[in-house]
């Protein structure tokens, strides 16, 4: 599949310089007006060469190289190719290499449908997505990294990118550089590609037995072995293998709280962020594997014929899956309340012994400090639609009926819980008001009054910042505080507008999650002194210019929601 990426010039000079702390920004003198200033140190920024930005992993070397002082090592095999007879089972270890791995470019993107995925240009712009090839050879990863064998233990960053359980890559938008955090933090930064969607997580254990037991979760698998990587790698890029956060926001925060209830990466995990994600249940076994069963039908084979499941081209094989998928979801009617249907992580008894933090926390969470944090609307309705600023509150409580934000909607409820917001928060307009319920947090609170009752200290956010973009319509929507968090707010313009009002805000969030990273606690980074939640008050740290912590300022709000 052809590149769709920006080209990669512009993606290491005037993309990629972000906040250009302590070294020289790119000088782009050749293209500067007449009588420009030109950068007081306008020496070179960019290395690579025979013996430049080398490391050693278990499977071979590999070569990177520096830009601004931070050392790239892009694309590096964690795992084997998993098509053919690899398809649907457990990562595989990769072959080692003798000659040197060039880590210079990004790993494939998972399989995944590429059709239309710019078709809305103006969540292209928004979110400037960043898509490269596709293939089943995916299992990569990359690390961002300040120096190599200088004896120093760096914490450990681990991203997980969003996407659901069926889309995205570790660098789909600008805002997932490690560049700009492993600098201001000292820290090691890598982010993960793994499988997705339908050839992640197809249950076949049920038709195919004991050989396809880890189908259902094979994705998350991924994972675990990307961990395992870092475990026994990361020390040869600087890092503290003993000192690993693993962070993820929307389907990424699934990830994380599905990963730190599988027993398989207890050990590996220290601290966990989830950003708009707060996933407390995971796919029921009985249901997944009848969906493999419906896949396999679909597909027109038999049960003898289960291994040519692992032949069929990957693309065809999503559009059969997610047919099956289709046929079963109408058949069997709406889902229970949280449950995750389709192909997502499933609580097969073994993997995965049981929902991540329903009915309680997984035991295999217990000494993993969290933050959680979500942002105040998630959706704006009326970010490309001027029209809905003028909407009314009649009109909204109809308009949440049906659906809400990522979800369904309130039904005969709808009345009551947009009263109850409006009520609550009497300054907010009937447009913030709907987005404000579409995105509400009573998954948040359901997350953290699990976690809450295990030993390990948790912490609460709530991000509010509003950028000043589409006529200020775009609020605090999904994805936006990602780049704050990784202090890439003159990187990720096209969420923030750049700039100083931004960067002030990043500065004190990522200071917070760098201090959270190295000792488990947010306090001493740059933001207010951060109270640990409890379940009484509720306590929340609000992102916003001046942030402030608060006790449960949507309490009264929630408590006309549906149960879940």
């Amino acid at each position: 599949m052809r590149s769709n990426r920006r080209n990669f010039i512009k993606t290491m000079g005037t993309g990629a310089t972000g906040l250009t702390f302590g070294a020289a920004a790119m000088s782009l003198t050749s293209c500067a007006p007449k009588g420009a200033k030109k950068h007081e140190d306008d020496s070179q920024i960019l290395f690579i060469g025979d013996n430049i930005a080398i490391a050693e992993t278990q499977y071979g070397k590999v070569k990177g190289y520096i830009l601004r002082g931070i050392y790239y090592f892009l694309g590096i095999p964690y795992g084997a190719d998993t098509s053919g007879a690899n398809r649907f089972m457990p990562p595989q270890k990769p072959n080692p290499w003798t000659d040197i791995f060039p880590a210079v470019w990004w790993g494939n993107s998972a399989p995944q449908i590429m059709e239309r995925r710019y078709a809305n240009v103006y969540s292209s712009w928004a979110d400037h997505w960043n898509y490269d090839d596709v293939s089943e050879d995916c299992l990569r990863l990359n690390v961002f990294t300040p120096a190599l064998n200088d004896g120093k233990k760096r914490p450990v960053m681990v991203w997980l990118h969003g996407g659901g359980f069926t889309n995205g890559n570790g660098i789909e938008q600008d805002g997932y550089n490690g560049e700009n955090l492993a600098r201001k933090g000292d820290i090691v930064f890598v982010s993960v590609n793994h499988r997705l969607g339908p050839l992640g997580f197809t249950n076949l254990a049920g038709v195919g037995g004991e050989k396809f037991a880890a189908s259902g979760n094979v994705g998350m698998l991924d994972l675990v072995a990307a961990l395992e990587w870092v475990r026994d790698n990361i020390a040869n890029f600087g890092g503290d293998p003993g000192n690993v956060t693993i962070m993820g926001q929307s389907g990424g925060g699934a990830k994380v709280t599905t990963l730190t209830a599988m027993p398989a990466a207890k050990g590996l995990i220290h601290k966990a962020v989830v950003l708009s994600g707060a996933g407390t249940k995971s796919g029921e076994k009985e249901y997944s594997e009848k969906l493999g069963a419906y896949v396999l039908k679909e597909a027109g084979l038999t049960v003898n014929q289960i291994d040519k499941m692992q032949e069929i081209p990957w693309l065809e094989y999503i559009m059969i899956a997610n047919r099956a998928s289709s046929a079963l979801s109408k058949e069997s009617g709406p889902a229970p309340a949280g449950l995750r249907r389709g192909f997502n992580p499933v609580v097969d008894g073994f993997y995965l012994p049981q929902h991540p933090y329903f009915p309680d926390a997984s035991p295999s969470a217990a000494g993993v400090p969290m933050l959680i944090c979500s942002t105040m609307n998630e959706q704006s309705p009326s970010r490309t639609d001027a029209s809905l600023e003028n909407i009314t509150l009649d009109e909204v409580k109809e308009r949440v009926k049906q659906r809400a934000g990522f979800g369904a909607g309130f039904g005969d409820k709808a009345g009551e819980v947009v009263e109850a917001y409006a009520k609550a928060f009497s300054g907010k307009r009937p447009i913030e008001i709907w987005s404000m319920v579409s995105s509400n947090r009573q998954g948040v609170i359901a997350l953290a009054d699990a976690k809450v009752k295990q030993p390990t200290p948790l912490y609460v956010a709530w991000f509010c910042w509003q950028p000043p973009l589409f006529d200020n319509r775009m609020r605090a929507f999904h994805c936006s505080d990602i780049c704050f968090w990784y202090y890439n707010t003159d990187l990720m313009l096209t969420h923030t507008g750049g700039g100083v009002r931004p960067r002030k805000l990043s500065e004190k969030m990522s200071g917070a999650l760098l201090q959270f990273m190295r000792t488990g606690d947010p306090d001493g980074g740059g933001l207010p002194a951060w109270s640990k939640y409890t379940t009484e008050n509720g306590e929340v740290m609000v992102l916003d210019d001046i942030p402030e912590v608060k006790n449960d300022p949507d309490r009264e709000a929630r408590k006309a929601l549906p149960s879940t």
